[in-house]
């Protein structure tokens, strides 16, 4: 049965490639038809779903929908425009909501008890987070002298914590999930204070930094949420069903607003899009493959293990897109700004997934405690 289901999709999924490329390149000539944008929204959807269901490729199922979202949204945005009075910036804070309400869910007190049994790995992904991450923002918009609003929205992506989705990557990457989850937690947390220091200090010549604006906005945006799942977690940890079937239920709704999240950014920075897209996706990928290969070979030279250099790896690579979306809206009030994030998030989904596919391969040393 799974070879038949495998070969339909294999099919489904080069037909549906075809036509996604017909779709794209109309669309970067600006000559997108409704007829063509609907048939290119129905491609991408069509090779989502096959993606999904091969056996074989099934890993990349939730970039795969990531990037479905992100392409409906740009060539056909019409429904991603509906959501919220000023582009999509209210729903766009209460899905992020959603999406770190999900994390906190998932987390225990063993998870915080972690930064002490393994303090090194720990420290060295939070500081990698926000030093190498900031700072490479900074070089590469600096380097391809992008207008500084863009430049901007690559620096805030950079200064901002951890992806949600690094430690469902870090899992399908032979990684150390526990560690994963440790850096994560920690970055997501710390990220008022220096999310809002990092860019005063990097992009405070080229826009007004509102620091204690950001430090509340992360604090109501992150943290509550976060605390909200913490205590729910605590709270039915003693159910079977909570233990079983929530953190799947819950993964599946932050990956949802994580789509959402994605879709409604991309929808609104179409045409900004098309305009800078070939230098900003230069950047994002730039920015992206970098920062995975500084987290490895940093853990590397620390002395750390193979999987915990992996874990450092994707923790330092996967950024949280949608929080800086929201920032750059919300806080900067900079539409341009969320352009980088547009771009960042479905990329560094894809590249993620690939790296974790390659990793899963190879035969990796075993998890420290």
């Amino acid at each position: 049965m799974n070879k038949i289901i495998d070969t339909i999709s294999g099919w489904v999924l080069g037909f549906a490639s075809l036509l996604i490329v017909v779709a794209l390149a109309f669309w970067w000539g600006q000559a997108t038809s409704v007829q063509s944008a609907t048939l290119g929204a129905i491609a991408t959807s069509m090779a989502a779903i096959a993606i999904a269901s091969h056996s074989k490729m099934k890993t990349y199922g939730f970039a795969a929908w990531v990037v479905c979202f992100v392409f409906v949204a740009l060539l056909y945005p019409a429904p991603f425009l509906q959501f919220g009075p000023i582009k999509g910036v209210d729903i766009l804070s209460y899905l992020i909501q959603i999406a770190m309400f999900g994390m906190g869910a998932t987390l225990t007190s063993s998870d915080f008890v972690r930064v002490f049994r393994m303090p090194k790995a720990v420290a060295l992904g939070f500081g990698l987070q926000f030093s190498c991450m900031p700072i490479l923002g900074w070089s590469i918009a600096t380097l391809l002298r992008l207008p500084p609003e863009i430049a901007v929205g690559v620096i805030l992506v950079g200064s901002c914590p951890g992806g949600v989705s690094s430690n469902v990557v870090t899992y399908l990457a032979k990684g150390n999930v526990a560690l994963s989850v440790t850096i994560t937690a920690c970055t997501t947390l710390a990220s008022p204070i220096m999310t809002p220091f990092m860019m005063y200090l990097l992009a405070g010549k080229s826009v007004p930094i509102d620091y204690f604006g950001m430090f509340w906005n992360i604090c109501f945006t992150v943290i509550a949420p976060v605390a909200a799942g913490l205590i729910v977690n605590a709270l039915l940890s003693k159910s079977k069903w909570a233990v079983e079937s929530a953190p799947r239920y819950l993964a599946i709704l932050s990956m949802i607003a994580i789509c959402l999240i994605c879709g409604i950014i991309a929808a609104n920075s179409a045409e900004e899009i098309r305009r800078v897209g070939v230098v900003l996706l230069t950047a994002v990928l730039l920015h992206n493959s970098i920062g995975f290969l500084g987290g490895y070979f940093g853990g590397k030279i620390a002395g750390l293990n193979e999987a915990d250099s992996r874990t450092i790896a994707i923790e330092v690579g996967l950024q949280n897109g949608g929080l800086a979306a929201a920032l750059a809206t919300n806080v900067l009030k900079s539409p341009a700004a969320a352009i980088a994030p547009a771009i960042f998030a479905p990329i560094m989904n894809v590249t993620g997934s690939m790296l974790a596919a390659w990793w899963s391969r190879s035969v990796d040393e075993p998890v420290s405690p």
